[in-house]
């Protein structure tokens, strides 16, 4: 899946926020409810505009940039 239609940056929503497309809900809120120990299907019946193949595309997304060859290029963009 990619990016541009997975996650939606718009002024108007959320101020900005990164949302998943097609909802208001802030992509930090599904990293929020992982860490806390909440399992994937509890937040996705607590926000059900999300489907269960944007969660797992976003984490999947994620995965591929914190284990890829050249993280340290990321660390640098993000730093």
């Amino acid at each position: 899946m990619d990016i541009k239609t997975l996650i939606t940056v718009d002024p108007d929503i959320l101020g900005g926020q990164p949302v998943f497309a097609g909802t208001r809900v802030p992509v930090e809120s599904l990293f929020d409810h992982l860490e806390a120990g909440v399992a994937l299907d509890e937040f996705l019946d607590d926000f059900p505009t999300v489907a269960k193949a944007q969660a797992v595309a976003l984490l999947e997304m994620a995965n591929r940039l914190v284990t890829a060859k050249n993280i340290d290029q990321l660390y640098a963009a993000a730093a």
